[in-house]
């Protein structure tokens, strides 16, 4: 028997799976109305993310559903062409176009549509941008600085909508499957080069403080201060935004100063740009006066004046791996390691030279 729900979405056979809780039993949509109350195509609306269920009621058939650890079954329409979501927390940024690039390159070929979506700065969607996604039916979901709630990971688990975090905003928990790069090993290289170069009043700007890539980078610039026996100076470390703004805001404060630093480490190659400029403004040369390393290894940085030694961050390949994972997973496969941590690399270009003779 085949029940449709009210926008013409069949509820069958690909809708039921075997539960944990009951081996070789199903839970099927009607049971799972039975139990919440409702009416079959209440709970069709429900897994196809309509709007038009009332909050209350929603809530009641999430609960069913997660209590029988319903999984809806991959069927005819998770085979094929298809679409992946690319949830961004923000567009606004050179690093973006780098991770597009990277998921093209595994969804063209597969013939698969990309949505993007911008969270406006939040690192956590809305409902409203989750209904949307259960409404379409994606074949996976890539999140770039994202993250989702519980209750949220249990929604598109139990549609069969598999997830991967990429460059995760914090801790994810167990299982979860996330892409990212050694920052770590990334803030270690740069602050150790600037080292290296005879500098010992070393400044950092990274990103926002509630981001686990920007503490990443600190922690490995710390770690390179404490190998060369120099004191960590806290009112060298900044956390910015990784804008432009943040660089140059960071950047003037450092800069303007008696004992300013030697040099800067920048959290990404646009905070870089804004300390330039700041430094322009302060009437110091680059790297004569001032050395500084940017992050990202963006295609702009070898063209600027002078060209920015900078950490290369491979983007477009994190997101091709995040990609292949979630079309893989979408396929019933899972992945052998649910976290990669791509080679970050130091490039040493003209913005970094020893520091000038007192």
């Amino acid at each position: 028997m085949t029940t449709t729900s009210a926008n013409g979405a069949a509820a069958g056979p690909d809708d039921d799976v075997e539960t944990p809780e009951h081996p070789g039993t199903t839970a099927t949509i009607a049971l799972i109305a039975a139990e919440a109350g409702v009416s079959i195509p209440t709970v069709s609306k429900v897994l196809n993310g309509r709007t038009d269920v009332a909050a209350v009621t929603r809530a009641r058939v999430e609960q069913v559903i997660d209590r029988h650890q319903y999984r809806r079954r991959r069927g005819r329409s998770q085979t094929g062409p298809g679409l992946l979501d690319l949830v961004f927390h923000e567009l606004d940024a050179g690093w973006a176009v780098q991770i597009i690039k990277g998921v093209e390159s595994v969804a063209g070929p597969e013939r698969m549509g990309v949505v993007l979506s911008e969270l406006g700065g939040a690192h956590r969607p809305r409902q409203e941008w989750l209904d949307d996604v259960l409404a379409r039916r994606p074949r996976g979901v890539i999140l770039v600085l994202s993250d989702l709630d519980p209750a949220q990971r249990r929604q598109l688990e139990t549609r069969s909508i598999p997830f991967v975090v990429v460059d995760t905003a914090g801790e994810q928990p167990p299982g979860v499957p996330t892409v990212g790069s050694a920052n770590w090993a990334g803030g270690l290289a740069a602050t150790r080069h600037l080292l290296g170069l005879g500098h010992r009043r070393v400044a950092v700007i990274s990103g926002p403080v509630d981001v686990l890539c920007s503490r990443a980078r600190i922690d490995g610039y710390r770690t390179a201060l404490d190998e060369a026996g120099v004191a960590v100076d806290p009112s060298l470390i900044r956390y910015g935004d990784f804008f432009v703004g943040g660089g140059y805001t960071h950047g003037l404060d450092l800069l303007d100063r008696p004992d300013r630093p030697t040099a800067i480490f920048a959290g990404s190659d646009f905070q870089a740009l804004g300390v330039m400029r700041a430094a322009r403004e302060l009437g110091l040369r680059v790297p004569e006066d001032l050395s500084i390393v940017g992050y990202d290894d963006l295609p702009l940085t070898e063209w600027i004046g002078p060209p920015l030694t900078t950490i290369h961050q491979p983007l477009q390949e994190m997101a091709a791996t995040a990609t292949r994972m979630v079309l893989a997973m979408a396929r019933g496969e899972a992945p052998t390691n649910p976290r990669i941590d791509l080679a970050t690399e130091l490039v040493i270009r003209e913005s970094t030279a020893p520091p000038a003779a007192v």
